[in-house]
């Protein structure tokens, strides 16, 4: 009696002892004191598998990052990052700095560190024993490598955008533009020359090969601002189902930094530079470093597969020797609104495509009034309720620009005339005192060539693909 009584006592002892123990916790440090005396009786082997190798990316090392992050060990970790999951409502997990995660191979056990050092460096340590290394290491980094790339193929249909940071480092969002060439306010002659050049751009890699080329294709918008530019690359990217990498010039130090980053985009991808004739002024990069970013033994070795995209106002104060056949292919002109781009907007935004007022907005056109495509697709959103009222609120900004540039025009007339009698005024040229470069017949005479140089600029080319 007294035996069993004293067996009933040790297992209610050992029942609280278990509730003690997965109830407060206390079982995790228990496994991790077995598992720290355990490791003084084995010998380890580390392994560092750096995010870049010297100046390219590392491309095991994303594969080992979204092997990882795929664990279900992850969530027995002591800390890990929550995210938003492609659905509002799911949550994922992400490593984070310095977090150790187990895993499970081929009945060996081994442990990544996800590091980080002083200077932003990332790397992950992969800890196994030595007695293993031998039977697992050449089959496990097989199954990461298998694992990995189904989850990508998984995923392909997420395009990202990168954008530069210091310490040549890319950062990268989800690209979910909706811009595509379907809702793309555009002449239906020069979108299909352009789907074309594209299309023929993704068959194209055996004919690049076979002429000794790298297989990249390289376009310059420009023209005003809000005339589209940025939403045209945006199609592009989502046409091809590509990366968008977004170089701002302004955080790049110097030329050597623009070639780093260069190396470290990937295949399959935009890589736009906007603004270049503004940017190219007033940052460290150089016009030669840029040149070389676009054509140079580099580029041979890191541009395949990629479209390059360079945007600006006008081609007038670029080099011409950045333009030129072969550092870019094509040359697209983005003019302020005529009343051809005018009728597509309004069909895109209203959902009409005839109207009794058309007429007298094309006859406003033709008087010379414009604006930009994106001044009139913001009128016609904020009265997209009312067609007719978004109509008139558009002639109305017109015709005050109309107004606008007859007021330039007799202004700038008389005012040059005024300064043409001034022989020692600045625009002609002579050498002594005067009214200097600010004056203000400079200024309006300047506004009125402006305004020339813009109506005359509409009557040009769109699309120049420029003969290999």
């Amino acid at each position: 009696m007294g035996r069993i009584l004293w067996l009933l006592g040790v297992g209610i002892v050992l029942f609280l002892v278990r509730i003690v123990l997965f109830k407060t916790g206390l079982i995790h440090m228990v496994k991790k004191w077995r598992r720290t005396i355990v490791d003084l009786f084995h010998v380890y082997q580390h392994y560092k598998v750096p995010e870049f190798n010297e100046v390219q990316e590392n491309h095991l090392y994303r594969k080992v990052y979204t092997y990882l992050n795929s664990l279900s060990s992850i969530e027995d970790s002591d800390f890990t990052n929550l995210f938003t999951g492609k659905k509002s409502n799911d949550i994922v997990l992400r490593l984070d700095r310095n977090q150790v995660v187990g895993d499970e191979f081929l009945g060996a056990r081994v442990c990544w560190t996800n590091g980080e050092d002083e200077n932003g460096a990332k790397s992950f340590v992969l800890k196994i024993r030595k007695a293993d290394k031998r039977r697992i290491l050449g089959p496990y980094l097989q199954h990461i490598h298998t694992v990995a790339d189904e989850l990508e193929q998984r995923n392909t249909e997420l395009k990202k955008l990168f954008i530069n940071v210091k310490n040549k480092r890319w950062r990268s969002i989800p690209f979910n533009h909706p811009c595509t060439f379907d809702n793309i306010a555009m002449e239906t002659d020069l979108k299909n020359k352009v789907k074309s050049d594209l299309e023929s751009f993704l068959k194209g890699k055996q004919y690049y090969n076979r002429l000794g080329r790298v297989w990249k294709r390289s376009y310059l918008l420009y023209g005003p601002s809000g005339t589209g530019k940025s939403s045209f690359v945006a199609a592009m990217a989502n046409f091809l189902d590509y990366d968008v990498y977004d170089v701002d010039l302004s955080k790049v130090a110097d030329d050597s930094d623009l070639k780093m980053l260069l190396l470290q985009t990937r295949g399959k991808s935009v890589i736009v530079i906007e603004d270049l004739d503004r940017l190219a002024k007033s940052t460290a990069v150089s016009v030669s470093g840029i040149l070389n970013f676009t054509d140079s033994i580099l580029t041979s070795c890191a541009a395949d597969e990629r479209i390059m995209v360079f945007t600006m106002t006008g081609k007038e104060n670029i080099d011409p020797a950045m333009l030129r056949p072969g550092r870019v292919d094509v040359h697209i002109h983005f003019p302020l609104c005529d009343f051809t781009a005018f009728k597509t907007l309004a069909n895109s935004y209203l959902g009409v495509k005839e109207h009794k007022l058309f007429p007298q907005v094309e006859g406003i056109f033709q008087n010379g009034a414009s604006l930009s495509p994106a001044e009139i697709g913001e009128l016609m959103i904020a009265n997209r309720s009312s067609p007719t009222r978004a109509l008139k609120y558009v002639i109305n900004a017109l015709q005050r620009d109309g107004n606008v540039r007859r007021s330039f025009l007799e202004n700038g007339s008389r005012r040059s005339e005024d300064a043409s009698s001034e022989m020692s005024g600045p625009l002609c040229g002579g050498g002594g005192g005067g009214g200097g470069g600010s004056s203000p017949g400079v200024k309006e005479f300047r506004k009125l060539y402006g305004l020339l140089r813009i109506k005359s600029s509409r009557k040009s080319e769109s699309y120049d693909a420029a003969r290999d």
